[in-house]
């Protein structure tokens, strides 16, 4: 019993973990968004916010399932989004589009480090929805940032 305890815990921080990185790129794109005027460079940006707002969801619902408290802000990844506003203002677009994919390239290297934290279902989660969404908006980042 007190091993299976363990494991959910451990499951429940590493999933929140995941939780706050997802928060903070929710916030960072909406904060690219508002720099950005191109039309197709806003509907890659707004593509993959929603990508991430799902991924926030998904992942709150899993933490609530196991009995777990979800985190309602970014944490330490707050700075990061405000990284990305601060190089947009400063930098211009392309800046913060490289900033988007460094963070896409971060939350891809989180989620293959850290999926063996979590209990089985939640591991399957991650393989089978989580990870593939985020490799596909680090892949949109990386050739939008190649486009402009």
């Amino acid at each position: 019993m007190g091993q299976q305890i363990r494991d959910r815990d451990d499951s429940i921080d590493t999933l929140n973990s995941f939780l706050r990185g997802e928060l903070s790129a929710v916030e960072t794109y909406r904060q690219a968004l508002d720099k950005v005027d191109d039309p197709g460079a806003r509907f890659d940006l707004e593509t993959c916010m929603r990508s991430h707002q799902q991924r926030v969801d998904t992942i709150r619902d899993r933490i609530l399932e196991l009995g777990g408290e979800p985190a309602f802000d970014s944490g330490p990844w707050g700075v990061f989004a405000k990284l990305i506003e601060g190089s947009a203002k400063a930098l211009g677009v392309k800046a913060a589009v490289s900033a988007l994919e460094e963070g896409e390239d971060h939350g891809l290297n989180d989620y293959r480090d850290d999926m063996d934290k979590l209990d089985a279902d939640s591991k399957r989660l991650v393989e089978e929805y989580i990870l593939p969404e985020q490799e596909r908006t680090h892949r949109t980042m990386s050739t939008l940032k190649h486009a402009i």
